[in-house]
């Protein structure tokens, strides 16, 4: 996401003609990680083409209410803003709503998975599945990850934490509606408007909005494999029974993700050129830039592997480590043609330089050793050499 937006107050003048034609807006700003704690002087932005922006900030308790001038819609963007926190970008319509902001993340392997929702059903649970480890509110902690908030009166959110994610592990998520734990076929969750959040870092890496359209008591939402990659899978069922959650969840696990759209010419053709700006912005050192650029071409073509790895380098150069090897990561798996050796062992090198830096020997080690099984170079040999001769 674009980590620098200007902003925009409103003059006199502006508010005045405003004031004449707007309506009400309130939202509540709640901590991602304590249950039920408003985050104070946050920064909250909505945007929409051709209009007057609105800004203002979150009281005491997280509350904003402000007055905006253009409808509540979809076309609608709300920011939110914080230091220490993560920003958050999100579609409208907002009034009403909650919405949880993460803190920054500092480990290199944590990720952070918010839901939230509307006033209805009362208690939707954020589950988690890796193996045999199920996290949810029955068993809220396990190894190296837990339940952080869980919430049972509407809105949210609940919350959970890898706070070191293991390679070659599966992690899948899913949102679950206790309150329709038996089953009813109902679609009460699927009007919910709920939300799932993926932070790693200090960035919002991906969002998901559930389908209204669809039915079932149990979402299964994304899943992260092996090498940390998120793969979406977007899967309804109706479960008579939440013991089953487990098993359900660990199918879904073992069958492919849903594949990303292809995107059209004409998509591919702005992301070419989102891409090219980047480059540029990145040639003149201006990383924050280049950054939103390279999302942005990423955002309109899901498989457009030279993107994604320039936006691993462009966030290591921007001090990001860990958003650095997750974008990287994703390059790794895209890459193709006759330059994918290269794009491979590349990528490989960044993630393993970042290990490295860390003090993080023996996922540095199996990062240069996947680089030089790619492509020989000098440079990955002494750096296996290297690692090796780090203590264990």
């Amino acid at each position: 996401m674009i980590r620098h937006i200007f902003r925009f107050g409103l003059t006199v003048a502006a508010a005045g003609a405003l004031a004449a034609h707007a309506a009400p807006l309130q939202l509540q700003v709640l901590s991602a990680t304590v249950r039920d704690q408003g985050v104070a002087g946050a920064e909250v932005l909505l945007q929409k083409n051709g209009q007057q922006s609105v800004h203002g900030y979150s009281d005491a308790q997280g509350s904003f209410q402000g007055a905006v001038g253009f409808a509540d819609d979809a076309d609608t963007t709300l920011i939110l803003r914080k230091d220490g926190y993560s920003t958050l970008v999100a579609k409208c319509p907002c009034n009403g709503l909650t919405y949880a902001v993460s803190p920054v993340l500092r480990q290199l392997d944590a990720v952070r998975v918010v839901l939230d929702w509307g006033q209805h059903p009362d208690d939707l649970d954020l589950h988690l599945v890796n193996g045999t480890q199920h996290i949810f509110w029955n068993t809220p902690q396990g190894d190296e990850a837990g339940l952080d908030v869980d919430h049972r009166q509407g809105f949210g959110p609940e919350t959970i934490t890898i706070h070191n994610r293991h390679p070659g592990q599966r992690y899948v998520f899913a949102v679950h509606d206790y309150s329709d734990r038996d089953g009813s076929g109902g679609n009460a969750m699927e009007l919910s408007a709920a939300r799932v959040w993926v932070y790693i870092g200090q960035t919002l890496v991906r969002s998901y909005s559930i389908d209204p359209a669809r039915r079932g008591n149990l979402w299964t939402v994304f899943a992260l494999d092996g090498d940390g990659v998120l793969q979406d899978l977007d899967r309804y069922a109706d479960l008579h029974d939440p013991g089953a959650i487990p098993a359900a969840l660990s199918q879904a696990a073992a069958q492919t993700a849903t594949a990303a759209p292809q995107a059209s010419d004409e998509a591919k053709a702005r992301a070419q050129a989102y891409n090219r700006d980047g480059e540029t912005a990145y040639g003149r050192k201006d990383y924050d830039t280049a950054i939103g650029l390279f999302q942005a071409a990423v955002a309109l073509d899901p498989n457009y592997g030279q993107a994604w790895s320039n936006l691993g380098l462009t966030f290591d150069k921007a001090g990001s480590k860990a958003e650095a090897i997750w974008a990287d990561r994703k390059a790794i798996t895209l890459a193709g043609g006759a330059d994918a050796a290269r794009v491979r062992a590349s990528s490989w090198f960044n993630i393993a330089r970042i290990y490295e830096a860390g003090g993080e020997w023996a996922k540095a080690l199996d990062s240069y050793q996947a680089a030089e099984a790619q492509r020989h170079n000098e440079i990955y040999v002494k750096a296996i050499a290297r690692m090796r001769a780090q203590p264990s």
